[in-house]
């Protein structure tokens, strides 16, 4: 076997110079100032600092409001990845089929991606509104009295809902491309064998989809905890009674939120949740990846 040499033994570090640069710039510097300031008392205005060591992660987790908001972010972001990834796994097989004029019917799923979390959350909150909401009004006449306003339960389920919705079409598109490259052979052989269209999904096209699967697990899991941020900020603000107050919208309120004394707490807020969302990934790459087949 002939082995490649690349000519340029430079080329390919200041190919990935420009990346690199952006990443120590915008995440690696400011995550380790994040984790510094953590440990401070930071007023917002005058930047005067005073070190207070653990102080401010021990205020969090002594906190009901922080330890609510844990709880619901971590079922939020549970619930939207699972959903998410069902939906648009069965969409996906659906559009994948040889059909004329499924071009269009493609092209009409993928589009929700395209639009900002602040665009698809108004989208939802038009069509959800207690008063003139289509959907709304639909639900009445199932008895339903759908108000994710006033309704703690209603709004996280709205959150939900929108949220899995507005990313559906980034996971249409990685499916659609994983289906894309399954060999017809392998599932017509399956055919031949009596294998019927649900046990060939089981056993042959959901297990050729694992790279793909896990892939979209990871990044639904980032967009849950960190791309959902104004979706809330246009529609519920958190409320009611801070049902929709998840880690990322809470860290934004008590850093920008006008009190100065809370900058320090907003940090080890950071710290935490950087810390929370890298522990479910190593989670799912250690067990999903353990069930992940590459060829």
């Amino acid at each position: 076997m002939r082995s490649a040499v690349f000519p340029h033994r430079f080329l390919p570090y200041l190919l990935i110079l420009p990346s690199a640069i952006l990443v120590i710039i915008f995440f690696i510097i400011p995550a380790i100032q994040s984790l510094q300031l953590s440990f401070y008392s930071v007023h917002a205005f005058t930047g005067r600092k005073i070190f207070v060591g653990w102080q401010n992660f021990e205020r969090l987790f002594s906190s009901t409001e922080y330890i609510n908001s844990l709880t619901t972010t971590a079922l939020f972001v549970g619930i939207v990845v699972v959903l998410s990834l069902a939906v648009s796994l069965l969409l996906a097989v659906g559009a994948s089929q040889p059909l004329k004029g499924f071009g269009v019917y493609r092209v009409l799923l993928i589009w929700p991606f395209a639009l900002s979390p602040a665009i698809a959350g108004t989208i939802w909150a038009l069509l959800s509104d207690p008063s003139v909401g289509v959907m709304s009004h639909n639900l009445k006449r199932f008895g339903i009295d759908f108000n994710y306003i006033n309704n703690s339960d209603h709004a996280i389920i709205f959150i939900i809902v929108a949220a899995s919705w507005k990313i559906l079409g980034y996971n249409i598109i990685f499916f659609l491309a994983g289906l894309k490259n399954i060999p017809r052979e392998v599932l017509e052989a399956a055919s031949l064998d009596g294998a019927n269209a649900w046990t060939r999904f089981w056993r042959m096209t959901f297990p050729l989809l694992s790279p793909t699967t896990l892939f979209l697990l990871i990044m639904n899991t980032l967009y849950a905890s960190f791309g959902t941020f104004g979706l809330i900020d246009v529609t519920t603000q958190g409320s009611p009674g801070r049902a929709t107050y998840l880690l990322i919208y809470k860290l934004y309120k008590d850093g920008f939120g006008g009190n100065v004394t809370l900058l320090g707490s907003a940090y080890a807020q950071s710290v935490l949740l950087l810390i929370f969302v890298g522990t479910l990934t190593v989670m799912q790459l250690r067990f999903a990846g353990r069930r992940t087949f590459y060829q």
